[in-house]
């Protein structure tokens, strides 16, 4: 399946291709980007040297001649090239946020006008372990986001097997410095980001706020509210989610990881855990590991999830779920660990 990556200069895309190069059924065709187009892919993604020759090419979603392309582009630059992609009926996976909302007014709080408002709420949210019939055929996927993926992987079992009151629900997010893209920044700057730990978009405005409520309100049939803070970690890759949430009268802490592995027994890239989680584990991997705690004594729920943001929260998980879509293993491709330590 000829496959072409937007985007490819980014830290996501940089990982989609070294994905499709090691994947059994994907043929890397082009690779595109805008400020760096006309670049040797070799000077801008180094560790590609003596694998792929030629330049990056111009985002052209009207010349781009492939079976799949994936779009990994900054939010709001997504729909204009899907509108176009789709309607020459090229099979997208869309790595930004352009449609994975499902209501067009919680959108256009967030993110303001959409630039294809006749697509929008055509795509699979394609958060695999919940979404495996719908993405069966799926010619149109909305990768969700890494904050969402962690959180919710975390958090859904417990919504959908009601064990937990559904107000006042607490997600506390930490990720690595590459969640913040390949650009430069003051916040991202090495003598800012390596000596401290700071919080940021706070009470409710970070845009991820809006995802991890759709799925959960979907699975409990009301609306949820909760408080999400986001926090950047001096470490380049990762996220831990700890979710703080108040357990049902009698729920015992065994029936929170049971719940989660009912749901996950068959998933080949999530793990319920023993131990606390830590994304050392998961570093330069597909998998995501969860686990769980009940403190007796305040009877409130704690529970945590480890992802590599850039595999699980973003390039991985486009592949998983092109692999549901397409009727391939759901891991092909994605088998490999990360390095340990």
């Amino acid at each position: 399946m000829r496959a072409a990556v937007f985007g490819a200069s980014g830290y996501g895309g940089a990982e989609l291709v070294r994905l499709i190069l090691g994947h059994p059924h994907l043929r890397l065709v082009s690779l595109h980007a805008h400020s760096r187009a006309g670049e040797p892919v070799a000077r801008v993604l180094p560790s590609l040297q003596g694998l792929l020759n030629g330049e990056l090419e111009p985002l052209d979603s009207v010349r781009v001649d492939a079976d799949v392309v994936f779009l990994g582009l900054p939010h709001g630059a997504s729909a204009v090239h899907a509108k176009v992609l789709r309607k020459r009926g090229v099979r997208v996976v869309d790595l930004s946020a352009d449609f994975r909302l499902q209501d067009p007014s919680v959108y256009a709080e967030w993110y303001g006008e959409h630039g294809a408002p006749d697509l929008f709420g055509g795509a699979v949210y394609g958060l695999v372990e919940y979404a495996r019939g719908a993405l069966k055929g799926a010619e149109f996927i909305a990768v969700p986001g890494c904050y969402p993926t962690a959180a919710l992987l975390t958090l859904s079992p417990l919504v959908e097997s009601k064990l937990i009151e559904l107000d006042g629900i607490i997600v506390d997010a930490k990720s690595g410095v590459s969640g913040a893209g390949r650009r430069p920044s003051m916040v991202t700057h090495l003598p800012h980001a390596a000596e401290g730990v700071r919080a940021y978009k706070v009470a409710g405005t970070h845009r991820h706020t809006p995802e991890i409520e759709q799925l959960l309100s979907s699975l409990s049939g009301r609306d949820i509210r909760l408080s999400f803070t986001p926090h950047l970690v001096p470490m380049s890759r990762g996220i831990l989610a700890t979710a703080y949430a108040t357990a049902k009268d009698g729920v015992t802490e065994a029936q929170l990881r049971e719940a989660a592995e009912r749901r996950y027994g068959e998933s080949p890239l999530v793990e319920v855990v023993a131990e606390l989680p830590d994304t050392l584990w998961v570093r330069g991997g597909s998998r995501a590991h969860v686990s769980y705690r009940l403190d007796a004594r305040t009877g409130r729920v704690v529970a945590f999830g480890a992802i590599d943001n850039l595999l699980k929260g973003t390039s991985g998980q486009a592949i998983q779920a092109l692999n549901v879509a397409m009727g391939w293993r759901e891991d092909l491709g994605l088998e490999q660990t990360g390095p340990w330590p």
